[in-house]
């Protein structure tokens, strides 16, 4: 496998960062100059996922802490990451094995904290496919959409049912998971999420099946997360525990109401770009909620256990050299 350094990705996204499209949240409504302004990046265009932060703008959480959030959205995968990490945004939701990758290469990124507390990720095929295990990937051409996290993914995966990595070719495919699978471009993909993409092509009529990592040797990582950089954190750190606590006040409203936080961001889904199926979302908040918080961890919180345990598979697969130190990539705001 050929693995891009995050550093050089980071670099070459500067010149890319004025491509990544933006919405105003209704938290500026007012054009309040006393709002501070704090600026994030979802992972994705709105899906169910967010619900939680348009519920909280809707409410007004935002304005109350005096933030008025700006919502973008990435015209790549990688966006996310490497505008926060060059300062283009304050806020952006990433993966786990992503950040720590960064940080091992000398990139200043830090998680603040966990949304999904475990994969959502998982390797994708037809259910009419000669793939039944595995090593089954052997021979066929698994497509991506270049986060970097799929690489060890699908390494751990195969090699855990005693394939070969070297035999499964990996192609990047960008954000077209869906289209590649059904119309065959490529065997299985890495990279989909078993909430979106499993429904939504359920709901045109292909059926899949799927590999969860975590029962082929990959650890439990977070699935996404926000994080910044190091300066934005030492320099905006009030605000992002503020947007936090707005952020989370959103949540309940999710967990308590899923249906209204549903309704919600169905008022704001972009629908020339992304036009979202109310049957698809509502299926998604089923999945999410139980894997958003459990009994013993918070909405948000993290444990340094994960982190050390994810750092250990990254290391494991070679996919990074140097462990980074667990005090620079995650902060805890949890209150």
């Amino acid at each position: 496998m050929k693995k891009i350094g995050a550093a050089v990705i980071i670099l070459f996204c500067i010149f890319l960062a004025a491509c990544g499209q933006s919405q105003e949240d209704a938290a500026g409504k007012g054009e309040n100059d006393q709002l501070r302004e704090l600026n994030i990046m979802l992972d994705w265009y709105p899906n169910a996922v967010h619900s939680f932060l348009y519920t909280a703008i809707e409410k007004g959480y935002f304005e109350e802490e005096g933030l008025k959030v700006n919502i973008r959205f990435p015209s790549n995968p990688t966006d996310p990451l490497q505008l926060s990490a060059t300062g283009e945004i304050d806020l952006g939701i990433s993966y786990q094995p992503d950040v720590i990758s960064a940080r091992a290469e000398g990139v200043p990124v830090k998680s603040v904290a966990a949304i999904v507390r475990s994969p959502l990720n998982h390797i994708i095929f037809l259910k009419e496919s000669d793939i039944t295990r595995p090593k089954d990937l052997e021979g066929k051409t698994v497509g991506w959409p270049g986060i970097p996290v799929n690489e060890p993914l699908v390494q751990t995966i195969v090699e855990s049912d005693g394939g070969d990595m070297n035999k499964v070719k990996m192609t990047d495919i960008g954000f077209e998971l869906n289209a590649a699978i059904a119309t065959r471009r490529v065997d299985a993909v890495s990279g989909a999420f078993i909430n979106h993409e499993v429904p939504v092509l359920a709901s045109e009529g292909i059926e899949t099946d799927y590999f969860n990592p975590v029962d082929y040797g990959v650890p439990g990582y977070y699935e996404l997360l926000f994080v910044t950089n190091d300066d934005t954190w030492k320099e905006k750190e009030e605000n992002i525990r503020a947007f936090w606590r707005a952020a989370s006040k959103g949540y309940e409203v999710m967990k308590n109401n899923p249906q209204e936080a549903l309704d919600i961001l169905l008022t704001y889904q972009d629908e020339e770009n992304f036009p979202l199926n109310k049957k698809v979302e509502k299926e998604s908040l089923q999945v999410l909620l139980p894997k958003m918080e459990t009994e013993d961890e918070a909405f948000g919180s993290q444990s340094e256990a994960l982190w050390v345990e994810v750092i250990q598979w990254l290391k494991d697969t070679e996919y990074i050299e140097e462990s980074p130190r667990t005090q620079d990539l995650f902060v805890n705001i949890v209150e």
